[in-house]
């Protein structure tokens, strides 16, 4: 009995025995069995696992295209900066308090901010955009797990406030908003790339494996603004609006042979790179955007009308006594009685009377033709972002008063730069198409407004505006002979035109002995008593006109009588 107990005893420990290895076989099989998925049918899967857990897919920024003057010289260009940013379920909120000091941040309120972001279940905030590299470098250097730093790029504007209404600005993103970035925002963007690469805990890059997608710089913008004559008209005009405590001001410079766009510029101004202090009414491109009535500074217009009529020619005699005529109800006055004046002198005396008996005579018709080809009245071409589009009244809506009134500049508007095109038509009789892309120049060809003899006569009748005897002597430009036509037009105000607000234009041509430049500066609502074109505006192109012209090495005229280049008083 008992030796079979004891056999019963051994066999249960030798099955025990028995079952415990099979079970340790069956587990080193399973481990084995496991070991040998992971290296072979499962490897591709585990790969791409720890790849997605440290191999990044990384956005690769383009730089915008340059924006450059027609020397090259840059006028906005895009430079490197870092963008800094915490994923707020990663980051010891505590730790920022190492890194807000470097970025002029407050310790606190970045940490507030950071720890709301945590508790909304967000991966993503950014700490400060566009650092500079250097200063980046020192924040990242903290290896502060979950603080993240992507390279992006910051617009520059090195004119700042000279160019800054005709360049205008991007936002943070690089996105124009204003101006020619944002009427030209497709051509400087530039297509992103991306590159994989493989980061460490802190987010550092370690390895770059290499490029998905190589990023693709925007298009460079060259203009035919010259910086240097830019600078002149800026300062110029800046000073006149200062010193006749005007509410605004403009400034447009062509090229008279090709009509490209030299100088544009507008007063007040701002600093695109200073957004602090950015004011709406401060970022308005009145040259291309404001419409102004151009008073007097169309008178030149009436008489060429007349002379292209065949029935005038310039020593025509007009009678303008008594220095007033009435038509229909409004009386139509001169300065003073002027008497008999032919055409230059209706020109040079800036007669009221002598144009409108021209209009009556000319008709609506034939004034509204001319006035046409001149290119008054008519949409803008340069496709900037706000251009106005200038008014002309038809002739079925110009009755005699109105018609009297046009013939001098009042019922009907332009732009400074509306203006300074249509004075290119005298130079040689042929309105040039204005541009402001160095790619533009030349594509359309110039519209002929009036013969090359009248345009000649209309240069001198300008010319004797700007001598000892004209209401605009004080343009006059030493060693030159140059020629314009002033302008003052009452604003036009709720209940009417206003009778203390005005509008003071100078627009004029040099040399007219070989038109280079055409220059129109206007001046809004200057103070004081001053404010005629003659005593305010005339004095702004005499003063950028010189520089320009000894700066462009155009040779001087010569002989010129002593008495010509006298800048003298008050005029109109």
């Amino acid at each position: 009995m008992a030796l079979e107990e004891n056999e019963l005893k051994e066999g249960i420990q030798r099955w025990r025995f028995a079952l415990v290895l099979g079970a340790f076989a069956l587990l080193l099989f399973v481990v084995a069995a496991r070991l040998v998925m992971l290296h072979t049918v499962e490897q591709p899967f585990l790969f791409e696992q720890g790849e997605k857990r440290t191999v990044r897919s990384e956005v690769q920024p383009a730089s915008r295209g340059m924006i450059v003057d027609r020397h090259g010289e840059p006028l906005a260009v895009s430079t490197p900066v870092t963008t800094l940013w915490v994923n707020p379920q990663q980051v010891n909120t505590s730790e920022l308090s190492q890194v807000a000091p470097l970025l002029e941040l407050n310790a606190a309120e970045l940490k507030r901010r950071v720890e709301r972001a945590q508790r909304q279940g967000r991966s993503f905030y950014f700490v400060k955009r566009q650092v500079e590299p250097e200063v980046a470098s020192r924040v990242l250097g903290k290896k502060i797990a979950g603080l993240y730093g992507d390279t992006d790029y910051r617009r520059y504007y090195p004119a700042a406030e000279v160019t800054s209404h005709t360049l205008g600005l991007v936002n943070i993103d690089g996105k124009g908003q204003e101006g020619l970035e944002l009427a030209f925002d497709d051509y400087l963007s530039g297509k992103e790339g991306s590159r994989q690469v493989v980061k460490d805990l802190y987010g550092n890059v370690i390895k770059q494996l290499g490029v998905k997608a190589v990023a693709e710089p925007g298009h460079d913008l060259q203009l035919t603004i010259d910086l240097r004559l830019q600078y002149i008209a800026y300062r110029e005009l800046k000073a006149v609006v200062q010193s006749h405590k005007a509410t605004a001001g403009s400034a447009v410079m062509l090229d008279a042979k090709t009509g490209e766009i030299l100088a544009l510029v507008s007063q007040p101004s701002y600093n695109p790179n200073n957004r602090a202090d950015l004011k709406p009414g401060n970022m308005r491109n009145r040259a291309v955007a404001d419409l102004v009535e151009p008073g007097s500074t169309m008178k030149p217009f009436t008489v060429a009308a007349a002379i292209e009529s065949g029935r005038y020619s310039p020593g025509t005699i007009v009678d303008t006594s008594p220095g007033w005529i009435r038509v229909k109800r409004k009386a139509i006055r001169d300065h003073r009685n002027y008497g008999e004046l032919d055409l230059t002198g209706i020109i040079t005396k800036s007669s009221n009377v002598g144009v409108s008996k021209l209009a009556q005579d000319l008709g609506a018709d034939s004034m509204w033709q001319f006035f046409d080809h001149a290119g008054l009245g008519r949409p803008g071409t340069l496709g900037f972002p706000g251009e106005a589009v200038g008014s002309m009244p038809y002739p079925e809506q110009m009755d005699d008063l109105r018609l009297s009134t046009v013939s001098y500049g009042y019922g009907l508007s332009v732009s400074p730069l509306q203006l300074a095109e249509s004075y290119t038509s005298f130079t040689d009789g042929c309105r040039e198409h204005v541009s402001l892309l160095m790619s533009q120049v030349g594509q359309q060809p110039c519209e002929r407004v009036m013969s090359e003899k009248t345009a000649r006569q209309i240069l001198d009748m300008l010319g004797t505006v700007v001598g000892p005897k004209g209401t605009g002597k004080r343009a006059a430009v030493e060693g030159y002979l140059v020629g314009g036509k002033t302008g003052t037009a009452h604003k036009v105000g709720r209940g009417g035109y206003e009778d203390s607000e005005y509008t003071a234009v100078f627009a004029g041509i040099a040399p007219i002995s070989d038109p280079e430049l055409v220059l129109v500066v206007i001046v809004d609502e200057p103070q004081g008593k001053e404010y005629y074109g003659g005593e305010v505006a005339a004095p702004v192109f005499s003063r950028v006109m010189e520089q320009a012209l000894r700066l462009r090495q155009v040779i001087p005229d010569a002989p010129v009588e002593d008495e010509w280049l006298q800048v003298a008083g008050g005029s109109r």
